[in-house]
């Protein structure tokens, strides 16, 4: 489970009370993985054959004497074994699969999740133009945050940046709920501070309720 049913509420209650106080409609997303990174159990493949291997020859070249008839297969079941042993590691174990996912390609990938589910979820047909996502990327430990173009002109990109990096800690933690709630916290306050506020008769256009997915 990605959320517990009391993190979700409390997330939904805490987008709620931001609401109320900024005018802003904001949307909190959790998913478990923004892309399926089908390259990652290859890498790794070709990291442990390539460890196996060197350590055969090394083995060779240690120990001449041990070389045998059927040396040769010896040799391949060891390359490959350790070869399929990474790349399951990888299908199982996230912080294994993370050595294998450049950070770059990881911004990119969860940059371009957000997008596509403002889209999908049609988070910019507010009237004022003001949607704000807040998206926790688990399998990444990557924050995004993605405001419509009502924001453009009076929140920077450094400042919303600044919120991003209140969560992250606590993301990397173990910890995804804290660190929406502690986004939230901050995005209020930089509202705030910029000026943002309810206006009296302003409908909430936006479901408080978080997204949670599992991804790709």
């Amino acid at each position: 489970m990605i959320l517990s049913r009391a993190e979700g509420a409390t997330i939904e209650a805490r987008v709620a009370q931001v609401e109320a106080r900024t005018g802003a409609q904001v949307i909190a997303a959790v998913v478990g993985k923004s892309n399926t990174y089908p390259q990652l159990p290859w890498k790794a493949f070709a990291l442990g054959a390539a460890g196996a291997g060197f350590g055969v020859v090394l083995a060779d070249w240690l120990r001449p004497d041990w070389t045998i008839g059927y040396a040769a297969l010896l040799h391949a079941v060891a390359i490959l074994g350790a070869g399929a042993a990474f790349a399951l590691l990888v299908v199982f174990v996230p912080a294994f699969a993370r050595l294998f996912l450049r950070p770059p390609r990881r911004d990119l990938e969860v940059r371009r999740h957000a997008e596509s589910l403002f889209l999908k979820r049609e988070l910019f047909r507010t009237r004022e133009r003001n949607g704000v996502l807040l998206l926790v990327s688990l399998f990444e430990r990557k924050v995004e945050i993605l405001p419509d173009v009502g924001f453009r002109g009076r929140v920077s990109a450094a400042e919303w940046h600044q919120a991003i990096a209140r969560m992250t800690p606590l993301l990397r933690g173990g910890r995804p709920a804290d660190a929406m709630t502690e986004g939230l916290a901050a995005v209020e306050a930089l509202l705030v501070a910029k000026g943002f506020s309810a206006q009296p008769g302003e409908r909430n256009e936006l479901p408080d309720r978080p997204i949670v997915e599992r991804g790709p």
